[in-house]
């Protein structure tokens, strides 16, 4: 926590922690034209609609009806529906195309009925595309494969129009329509098709290399995953609080921006300026060019797992400190390189998980925000324990060492000395512990790893209290006792005078840099209930028989009171004025 409180660069993934991972298909293009899709999550409701506004019908349309096939069945997710909802196991992209399939008419059971699998290439990071081999009805075989517009449009030789045509393939028309599409925001992913004769392979020897320059391209089905809502406030609250945000994906490189653009990761989308880089700029920067290149990019696409290792050590070698999410078995490395690493509870696997050293339970970008903000404040309340409780133990050491020192008697026994630490830690330090964090503690920027716990403005302020404990305990001990008071009186009134400076320096410590009464005296109410209870036991140690007799200490005059009260308000003073010539201590 206090680690993350300091991070000054997030490199967050996209899907599933910056959008909410529910995939729903807008459009679909063919070469024949684009449909609009109606509709949105896993219910297989809605239209499929032409640019006339008319239903589009997949058996009018060869490519839209081998682009709907291809998603449907090159696709391992599963959609159920249990208790009036529609839910989805897999993958949330293959989810969506099942549901734009469903929606266009398509029974996925009889589809996969037909069309049996009896081979597939799996999706990888390094590939980008999946492919299937299935069997068709009149005994012929077909390739399905899906993927990275780019990358598919790479295995294709031709493409397919309406009548079911095959044409050469027009790559920059392609491509074009990926930018267009992937400028509002949608994910896209290609689909292909490629007919075999029943003896022209076996299963077992479908494999990658003989894909090339044989598939057909049937369409672009582009999705939305939209943003998380808490997404956008919470990129700002990083940026006030000094955080960089970076955005790591797998998407095209406009499709990442136009994202990157609505959650406030981007003023534009201008490459030309260096804040958008995908993984293929990444691999052509030098060595020493690396860093800078990464520090002023918010935008990384097309980024594989592998990168994501040297993505972390960038920043590092800046002397930033680094949180990384992450969710795959690719990206372990990553998250146990970063100062910070951060797997995703819903959709990490189990290395990333053991990896990492926090798990994100909701998956959600705003709660790693809120956890930076928790780390700031847990680091502040144990600063500010650490300075509360070091000035009464270096005290209670320097008016025993002081009266050994010159040979005189001692203000405050031993069993004192316990009781003030056994009873002010419990009832007064531990109340710090549960101070609310301060207003503005996301507006401030990162501690500086390099800078030390106590600064040498915490350390003055210290030894200064240090110094009002040891000067206050030994005048009112010899004030006590020259004015008539016995050893056990001045000795009582010593302690309760200890306890008094450190209850109220208590109300000061409550802010380091602020004054109590802008951060509101009765704010943290277990402080309050503390402070109740340590008066308490003063009073009991003070004038209760027993006690008297344990502690050896006895019932003082008010007189002694109003002196003790006196000289807290004077160290109080002191150590107010202190704070307001030390503004700048944190």
């Amino acid at each position: 926590m206090e680690t993350l409180g300091s991070t000054t660069v997030v490199c967050s993934d996209k899907t599933g922690t910056l959008t909410e991972n529910q995939m729903t298909v807008r459009a679909l293009w063919t070469p024949a034209g684009i449909v609009e899709v109606t509709g949105s999550g896993y219910a297989p409701e809605g239209q499929l609609l032409d640019s006339a506004g008319h239903l589009a019908a997949p058996e009018e349309n060869a490519a839209l009806y081998w682009s709907l096939l291809a998603g449907a069945c090159c696709n391992n997710a599963v959609l159920t529906f249990n208790a009036g909802q529609w839910a989805l196991v897999g993958d949330p992209t293959e989810g969506a195309m099942a549901v734009v399939a469903a929606k266009a008419g398509l029974d996925r059971a009889e589809l996969v009925s037909a069309h049996p699998r009896l081979a597939e290439i799996p999706f990888s990071s390094e590939r980008r595309y999946m492919a299937t081999l299935h069997g068709l009805p009149d005994s012929g075989l077909v390739v399905f494969a899906k993927g990275a517009a780019e990358r598919i449009a790479d295995l294709c030789a031709g493409q397919m129009d309406a009548a079911g045509a095959i044409d050469p393939l027009d790559r920059a028309a392609v491509l074009a329509a990926t930018e267009e599409l992937a400028g509002s925001g949608l994910r896209l992913l290609a689909t292909a098709m490629a007919r075999l004769p029943a003896d022209r392979m076996k299963p077992a020897e479908f494999n990658p290399g003989m894909l090339a320059d044989t598939l057909v391209l049937t369409g672009l089905q582009a999705m939305l995953d939209p943003p998380r809502p808490a997404a956008v406030t919470a990129v700002q609250a990083c940026h006030d609080a000094g955080i960089a945000v970076k955005m790591i994906t797998g998407d095209h490189a406009v499709t990442a921006a136009a994202i990157g653009r609505h959650i406030g990761l981007l003023a534009d989308g201008g490459r030309q300026e260096g804040r958008v880089l995908t993984g293929a700029d990444l691999a052509t920067l030098p060595n020493e060019k690396y860093p800078e290149a990464v520090e002023r990019a918010t935008v990384l696409a097309r980024v594989s797992p592998e990168q994501k290792l040297r993505l972390v050590e960038a920043p590092q070698a800046r002397d930033h400190v680094v949180a990384m999410t992450g969710d795959g078995v690719n990206d372990a490395p990553a998250l146990r390189r970063a100062d910070i690493g951060i797997a995703m509870g819903r959709g990490g696997t189990e290395v990333a998980k053991d990896a990492a050293d926090m798990v994100l339970t909701d998956d959600d970008f705003a709660t790693i925000e809120a956890a930076a903000e928790e780390g700031r404040g847990v680091f502040d309340n144990l600063t500010k324990f650490i300075v509360w409780t070091l000035p009464t133990n270096i005290g209670e050491g320097m008016a025993i060492l002081v009266a050994i020192l010159l040979g005189l008697t001692l203000p405050i026994l031993p069993v004192q000395i316990l009781w003030i630490n056994m009873t002010t830690a419990v009832a007064l330090g531990l109340m710090l512990a549960f101070e609310p964090k301060e207003a503005g503690i996301m507006r401030r920027p990162p501690r500086d790893p390099n800078r030390p716990l106590l600064t040498s403005g915490l350390m003055v302020r210290i030894l200064l209290v240090s110094a009002l404990l040891v000067t206050g305990t030994w005048w009112l001990f010899e004030w006590e006792l020259a004015g008539g008071a016995d050893m056990a009186e001045a000795r009582t009134a010593a302690v309760n005078l200890f306890v008094a400076v450190e209850l109220f320096y208590l109300f000061s410590c409550r802010s380091l840099t602020h004054s109590m009464w802008r951060i509101g005296p009765c704010t943290n109410r277990w402080l309050l209930a503390g402070v109740g209870v340590q008066i308490l036991a003063q009073l009991g140690i003070t004038y209760l028989p027993a006690m008297n007799q344990v502690f050896h200490t006895a019932p003082i005059s008010v007189g002694a009171w109003l002196h003790i009260g006196a000289l807290a308000l004077i160290a109080s003073a002191v150590v107010a004025l202190d704070k307001r010539l030390r503004r700048q201590i944190m």
